[in-house]
């Protein structure tokens, strides 16, 4: 459970920013308080999944895999899409290889690509596990449907803003 503060630390800091930089002072609170909103839906999320062995990471993995006409994907296609970096791919494939709910597959027409796929084992934990996080709604039933779509629609222009999307 989250510490109940009697201070909102983000608008203090608002406050003490608006002495020295004005010109900043909404955008440094907009940012901590989305980076503030990122730590508790993660936490919501990875709570939830932790009874099932799963952190969101693995869960996302599984859940794009799950997605697939095959049920596989090249490494480096999965860590496209789950926007992450060669090395996290790695220790996601790896973790949930270990625990037997994907394998290591060469492609069948490129034999310098590995494939990540699904086992069955990693298919039904992936329906319970979208169960589970579907069930707290993603740590965000707090939030109105249009309050959830008005940040889908903001985050998006800043993702356009930096070139990640057009």
């Amino acid at each position: 459970m989250t510490e109940r503060r009697d201070t909102d630390a983000i608008a203090e800091a608002r406050r003490q920013w608006n002495k020295r930089w004005p010109d900043a002072a909404s955008a440094m609170a907009t940012a901590t308080s989305i980076m503030r909103a990122q730590q508790i839906v993660l936490k919501a999320v990875d709570d939830s999944l932790r009874p099932l062995g799963l952190t969101f990471a693995r869960f996302e993995a599984l859940t794009l895999l799950s997605f697939t006409k095959t049920g596989a994907l090249p490494l480096g296609k999965l860590g496209k899409l789950l926007m992450i970096h060669p090395t996290s791919v790695t220790n996601i494939v790896d973790r949930l290889s270990d625990d037997g709910y994907i394998e290591r597959v060469p492609h069948p027409s490129d034999r310098r690509t590995t494939l990540a796929r699904i086992t069955n084992e990693g298919r039904s934990l992936a329906k319970k596990a979208a169960d589970v996080v579907n069930a707290i709604g993603f740590g965000l039933d707090a939030l109105s449907e249009s309050e959830k779509e008005a940040i889908v629609q903001i985050v998006r222009r800043l993702r356009v803003s930096t070139g990640e999307l057009s």
